[in-house]
């Protein structure tokens, strides 16, 4: 492939090497027809093929063959804790991308979950580093196997929407690399990926699209990659840091984003004619752009390219069950007082379902991940399938408007009307199910700014209060991407956290709901009792959402469990938590050895029990913390998880293993990771609050 690559290379003009790398339309760029050399096009995003965006601006082109399977989103998918799965649903999600000839998948998203607030949340993997590593390396596996390039995102520190492309992030080394990079240097060095794209904010003042240290040095230098960085729509800024410090692919610029364009503006791109112009002075060398150029081509080869890469397919039963798969594992059971859920199939009892998020889409709205599936399961539709005795009622109880971005839409409904209505409904049924939550709207979990409230929008509080007092069997079925403020809990016997769960969604609330799922899904990240609780909301507005366009991560290295663990805050829920229908025993906790070399490994061994009547699923989390730090450290850090599938009252035999070097610390007196020696803890459990066993164990 580098024979033919350099090949080509000798027979570019610099005027085709330039023209390689930047857009000709919104999603494509251009190719070299004289050489055969094909266009490259792109697709969002990371969970769903997004519908066929037109040539020149965001309005969709219509076409009526491009409705996809929608996929969970990402938060459920870490929900699964399962890195098996996540090979699925990247497989599955690359052949739809493959169908419909994509040459690069613009995700999956790894930015770290810093705050509930953060509007993108729904598209990461939560808050802990090392989950969000071990899920996305399999997921771009699985999508590269159909010749298509996963696109790793955000890099790097894109961890709020507001005042995204202005917001300059301070932050200290040893957060940088323990918290937010590992997750994409997993995807580089183990996951191999072929993309990787540029994030909107600063980074120590300088933009991080084209930033000499995250991109020059550490991504291209340290790890290694032979890929292409692509930057986000108009996150380029300057053509000669762009030249130099890293972009290969210049997307998006010369729209202000919402489809105004200028004359020949693709011609005008940082890495167009101004580019061009500085080769041709001698500004910038040729063996700058001739860099670009073997990365793009050799995205190619391994794409669209390649002599053998497969056809794909779309919206066939296998892709429908990996998202039902993924959905009914993801789901998580927060709370279920007085076995509240499953809920039995009964003639003679009536369920009312309330709740406008029992019957609106939640693949519309989000932004960029916004999708146009073939089919969307509602809540409802789902419950009705499967509960064909019990009679089920509807109200839709509160209401919002549609979703469009950047701007909030008014409800076209009467709000007193349907409270109204939504207590008449209640009145009526042996059991509630209220199906709320957020919406995928501006200003809730969406693209371009953040949630501006913790609570529950739409006067949903109330209305739960209302029909409790006239129906005390309350269920709360929770659509969101985000951890929200729960003053209702007690209002309720259950409550299930669903994500936003795609084409398959009803389907899957109904398989959990029914009992013909048993939940397993651990939340990804922290519910804080409140917003101050979370560590960059602690400090006030100069850690989030900054003061005069900048912000410090003044938390450090201690995000969310890591926060609530060392400052003995207890979350509303905790990381890693998740209840079941059945019970679960951790006994017999060992660890092979108790004293270890640097470079040894470490094997946690324990048997797990399923105790209960029914089969069933639990996750073994294996934290580690250090004793007697020379340095600042959180009291202990995910390393290791299982997922364990048991038969009523089977045991099993878990084995974890942990690499010693992976206990390093990033020194910032050396520049580098160091393995301190002395005592450690091995925390065995089901979360990260919940330790059935502690160990202690030494490294010389």
């Amino acid at each position: 492939m580098e024979a033919k690559i350099e090949s080509i290379l000798a027979k570019l003009t610099l005027e085709e090497k330039v023209a390689m790398c930047h857009a000709q339309s919104k999603f494509s760029t251009k190719g070299v027809e004289r050489l055969g050399i094909p266009e490259i096009w792109m697709a969002d995003g990371p969970h769903g093929v997004r519908a066929e965006i037109s040539w020149d601006d965001w309005a969709y082109a219509g076409w009526t063959n491009d409705s996809i399977t929608a996929f969970p989103a990402l938060t459920c998918l870490a929900s699964t804790f399962n890195p098996t799965l996540a090979g699925e649903f990247g497989f599955n999600l690359g052949e739809e991308a493959r169908y419909r000839k994509k040459d690069v998948l613009l995700g999956p998203g790894v930015n770290i979950y810093r705050t509930p607030m953060n509007g993108r949340n729904f598209e990461y993997m939560g808050e802990d580093p090392f989950l969000a590593s071990t899920m996305v390396v399999p997921y771009i596996k699985g999508v590269q196997k159909n010749g298509v390039a996963a696109c790793v995102k955000h890099y790097a520190l894109n961890n709020q929407e507001h005042k995204r492309d202005l917001i300059n992030v301070e932050v200290s080394d040893r957060a940088l690399y323990e918290i937010y990079l590992p997750a994409f240097k997993a995807a580089v060095q183990e996951g191999n990926v072929w993309a990787i794209m540029g994030a909107y904010n600063k980074f120590r003042g300088e933009y991080t699209t084209h930033h000499a240290f995250l991109t020059k040095k550490i991504l291209k230098g340290d790890w290694k990659f032979d890929g292409v960085v692509i930057s986000d729509w108009s996150s380029a800024h300057d053509t000669k840091k762009a030249a130099l410090n890293g972009l290969d692919l210049e997307m998006g610029t010369g729209t202000d984003g919402l489809g105004t364009t200028t004359a020949n503006h693709y011609d005008q791109y940082y890495l167009a004619s101004p580019f061009l112009k500085a080769l041709k002075n001698g500004e910038i060398a040729e063996s700058v752009v001739d860099d670009k150029v073997r990365r793009i081509l050799r995205l190619m080869y391994r794409t669209n390219m390649s002599s053998n890469r497969p056809l794909g397919r779309a919206n066939n039963v296998e892709h429908h069950e990996v998202a039902r798969k993924v959905a009914t594992e993801g789901i998580v059971l927060l709370k279920n007082d007085n076995n509240f859920f499953p809920i039995k199939d009964d003639k003679n009892i009536t369920i009312a379902v309330i709740g406008e998020n029992a019957t609106r889409s939640m693949t519309a709205g989000g932004g960029s991940s916004e999708l146009k599936p073939k089919f969307e399961i509602s809540p409802l539709e789902g419950l009705k399938a499967r509960y064909k005795n019990a009679k089920i009622i509807h109200s839709m109880g509160f209401a919002s408007g549609a979703s469009v971005y950047d701007e909030i839409l008014p409800s076209p409904y009467d709000a007193d009307s349907l409270k109204i209505e939504a207590i008449k409904t209640a009145k009526k049924a042996d059991i509630v199910l209220f199906v709320g939550g957020l919406s995928k709207s501006h200003l809730q979990d969406c693209e371009g700014d953040d949630r501006r409230q913790y609570e529950l929008p739409f006067g949903q509080e109330e209305l739960i209060n209302e029909i409790k007092k006239v129906n005390k069997n309350i269920g709360f079925v929770l659509i969101t991407g985000n951890a929200v403020d729960m003053p209702w809990l007690d209002k309720v016997d259950g409550v299930i956290q669903t994500w936003y769960l795609g084409s398959m969604a009803g389907h899957a609330i109904a398989d959990v709901i029914s009992g013909d799922v048993n939940p397993s899904g651990k939340l990804p990240f922290s519910f804080p009792k409140k917003l101050t609780d979370n560590g960059a909301h602690s400090f006030g507005a100069s850690s989030y959402p900054g003061v005069n366009l900048t912000q410090e991560y003044k938390e450090d290295i201690l995000v969310g469990y890591r926060w609530h663990d060392t400052k003995k805050i207890d979350p509303l829920y905790a990381f890693g938590y998740g209840m079941s229908y059945t019970d679960f025993n951790i006994k017999n906790v060992a660890v092979n050895n108790k004293k270890y070399a640097k470079n040894g490994t470490i094997t946690v061994t324990c048997d797990v029990t399923n105790t209960g009547s029914i089969d069933g699923a639990e996750v073994i989390q294996v934290y580690v913390g250090k004793s007697k730090s020379k340095v600042k450290r959180a009291i202990k850090e995910l390393k290791g998880f299982s997922k364990v599938y048991l038969k009523s009252g089977e045991t099993q035999k878990v084995s974890i293993t942990i690499d010693v070097n992976k206990l390093a610390f990033y020194d910032e007196s050396i520049s580098d990771w160091n393995i301190e020696e002395g005592g450690y803890e091995i925390y065995v459990g089901n979360a990260s609050n919940n330790i059935s066993k502690k160990l202690k164990i030494t490294v010389k």
